[in-house]
């Protein structure tokens, strides 16, 4: 048999790149290329995607059950495995309640179509609120701001790349991350061709990253004051009577009371960015045809993450390009998701420990420590993680250590055995990553241009249990219910379609769903009920997809206000009141002496997260774990080729690597690294790297999501 060419969308990272795939007669990958008929990607592809291949090949990854045998695992069967998780988990409900349970998700989860569809019945079949995941590590102040201003915390407004004249971007590396929360296929080259038809681009951020040496101009800042360089902006909007609001708004005399102390001058001292500056870029954003302001995990895992996320969209507010062409804008996404019928309200419990909010059914990661360590009713003694590594990627990495060692009993989801993984007593690997079905339920939330493409397994799974019967299997386990058979998905399916068939008043039309099994049924039910759908007035359905491998053009973004809010008004909140509180914070703030060295973190074209360092394509070069540090820095410090860096949570030894891109009093370490001698992943073995998060402090948190601060925290360093 000849080599053979499939398609399928690139599952590693937020771009949803098309791929064009050879593979060999053994299933075997033997080159990745873009797939250029895709309408969207149109055959970009980065390192990573580049590396598929190899990623999913890897000869270091876990194929079958593993289970705790003394310090080490043995290979089990599948019944054998679910068999133990069910007998261990009920005994730990039986001896300490279900509040004893709890999950975390990784970020991959939400790349998946299981961990869309089935991670969130697992999640309900441990019914605990011990729920916790990446995103109170990455976005969820951003989610929190959208979900106050807008009524949904899913209405995230992004920048309409395509078509915009000015694009403010700050603490965001898109040339690195290729996009986040802005679903973008060759941000690259969508950002050189704003600059080729005349826009403009300002990067705001303490290092001059890829991205800022694209740009038109580039503005060091000292991290963590993005809220302060935004409310002069907004101060200078009402000063100068540069106001354009454009849609309906509540509450924008309290934006502008709010506003009123944070001048330009009050700004500069703390972002060190000239006033002169900052009036500029107001009237600059003012005075552009279109203009958008984007900010990313830079500025949201900060102390003050969510009044900068919320103060990003009053500026797109008052300059009048929210919900505009060029604008800020929100994506209409081909299949139905979750439908909120209420306002968005955050809060609703708090942690047992330290009486950290809930944000969307979930507790932040900062305290996942405390509740691991902390006696009592409720101490967490039985764990699942699925696709994630929080030892490497979430604060007081060392304290999540211990305490996960100190489980009762843990399962895992996991494709290796990692630093987290090997405190895990089960360990379930998924299939390959060709061997499962991809459509990207999540990130079109976020794109750019409205877009859908579903890809179908390219190879049969040889026996072994989906990824989405994994997860189906283990809600099943941890819950008490039958868990020997793959038909657990079904049951779930024919659960959640019966009643999405209710709601939408179409039970009698169960038999015209199209599909080879019930996880095809369902995506076909949400793309006919979508905006787009074959019941709602459109074409699309999983047919239409699947005759379309490339992908389907649903077209640029177009204004969706009021229709996407769901605040009580019908209007967007301009001030809403937890963020209003939380100003007196930030206000506090212009007391607090500067520390005099801070720590960032630090995007890899190559990586994504702590899962990538494996692939010996993917790993060395610029993609090393080194700290960056100013040669200004390291000459007054007495720093050669090593280095002693420490904080109030840890400290490392570590490689320097010197760079002028870095602004005097601040130094970058690279996330995801730290790699454990036990790991049973050759590659990151070798290139261990060390641990940013050693040097985190899980006690300090964005006060309104209690999302752990990565950037801006205060370190000394010296020579080794």
């Amino acid at each position: 048999m000849a080599p053979r060419s499939l398609l399928r969308t690139c599952p590693l990272c937020e771009a949803v790149c098309g791929l064009s795939i050879t593979l060999d007669d053994n299933d075997r990958v033997l080159s990745v290329r873009g797939d250029r008929d895709d309408p969207f990607s149109k055959g970009f592809i980065c390192p990573k995607g580049a590396g598929f291949g190899k990623l999913d090949d890897d000869p270091d990854l876990v194929t079958t059950p593993l289970v705790r045998d003394g310090a080490d695992f043995r290979p089990a069967s599948w019944d054998e495995a679910f068999d133990l998780i069910a007998e261990r988990f009920a005994a730990v409900r039986a001896a300490r309640g279900t509040g004893a349970t709890g999950i975390y998700l990784g970020n991959p989860t939400a790349h998946t179509i299981a961990g869309a569809l089935y991670a969130p019945a697992l999640v309900r079949a441990l019914s605990t609120r011990h729920v916790y995941s990446a995103s109170t590590a990455d976005q969820m102040p951003k989610q929190v701001a959208a979900g106050l201003m807008f009524g949904d915390p899913m209405a995230v407004p992004v920048p309409d790349l395509d078509r915009t004249d000015y694009l403010l971007m700050l603490g965001a590396n898109p040339l690195e991350s290729n996009g986040s929360l802005c679903t973008a296929p060759n941000f690259p080259g969508r950002l050189k061709a704003l600059r080729a038809r005349g826009g403009t681009l300002v990067v705001v951020d303490p290092r001059a990253t890829r991205t800022a040496e694209l740009a038109d101009e580039h503005l060091f800042i000292r991290p963590g004051t993005d809220a302060y360089l935004l409310f002069a902006v907004v101060h200078t909007l009402f000063a100068e009577n540069l106001v354009d609001v454009r849609v309906a708004v509540d509450n924008l005399d309290e934006l502008r009371d709010a506003a009123a102390d944070f001048t330009p001058e009050i700004a500069t001292e703390r972002t060190g960015i000239t006033a002169e500056t900052i009036r500029r870029i107001a009237r600059e954003l003012a005075a552009a045809p279109t203009a958008a302001v984007y900010a990313r995990i830079g500025t949201c895992t900060t102390e003050f993450g969510t009044l900068t996320q919320w103060l990003v969209d009053a500026i797109n507010v008052l300059t009048g390009n929210l919900d505009s062409p060029g604008g800020a804008m929100f994506a209409t996404p081909a299949a139905l998701g979750i439908t909120r019928t209420k306002p968005f309200r955050p809060g609703r419990w708090t942690s047992r420990v330290r009486e950290l909010p809930e944000t969307m059914g979930e507790l932040p990661v900062a305290t996942l420590a405390d509740e691991l360590e902390t006696p009592g009713e409720g101490q967490i003694r039985a764990l699942v993680t699925v696709a994630g590594n929080p030892v490497l990627s979430a604060p007081s990495g060392a304290r999540l250590d211990a305490g996960l060692a100190g489980l009762e009993f843990m399962v895992s989801v996991d494709r290796y055995v990692n630093e987290t993984t090997r405190h895990a007593n089960v360990i379930l690997p998924p299939p390959r990553s060709i061997q499962s079905p991809h459509y990207d339920f999540a990130l079109l939330h976020f794109a750019v241009r409205n877009y859908a493409r579903y890809s179908r397994p390219l190879v049969p799974l040889d026996g072994r249990p989906s990824e989405s019967a994994v997860l189906a299997r283990l809600a099943a386990a941890v819950s008490g219910q039958p868990h020997h058979s793959d038909e657990a998905v079904a049951m779930i399916d024919e659960l959640v379609i019966a009643g999405m068939l209710h709601k939408a008043g179409t039970s009698d039309r169960r038999d015209e769903l199209d599909g080879a099994d019930s996880t095809e049924q369902r995506v076909d039910l949400m793309l006919k009920l979508g905006p787009y759908g074959a019941w709602n007035g459109g074409d699309l359905g999983l047919r239409t997809l699947l005759d379309n491998p490339h992908g389907i053009d649903l077209g640029p973004l177009e204004p969706r206000l009021p229709k996407v809010l769901l605040t009580a008004s019908k209007r967007v909140d301009l001030a809403p009141r937890p963020l209003l509180a939380d100003v007196s914070r930030l206000r506090e703030g212009l007391a607090a002496s500067m520390p005099p060295m801070v720590l960032i973190g630090r995007r890899q074209l190559r990586s994504n997260n702590s899962w990538m360092h494996n692939i010996e394509v993917l790993v060395g070069g610029s993609n090393h774990c080194t700290l960056h540090i100013h040669p200004e820095d390291a000459d007054r410090l007495g720093i050669g080729e090593t280095a002693e860096i420490t904080s109030a949570a840890g400290s490392l030894t570590v490689q320097v690597e010197l760079t002028a891109a870095i602004m005097p009093g601040v130094v970058s370490l690279p996330h995801g690294w730290g790699h454990a001698t036990s790991t049973t992943q050759s590659v990151a073995r070798a290139n261990p790297g060390v641990n940013a998060n050693a040097l985190t402090d899980n006690s300090i948190v964005d006060a309104i999501t209690g999302t752990a601060v990565f950037n801006g925290v205060p370190v000394t360093v010296g020579p080794a």
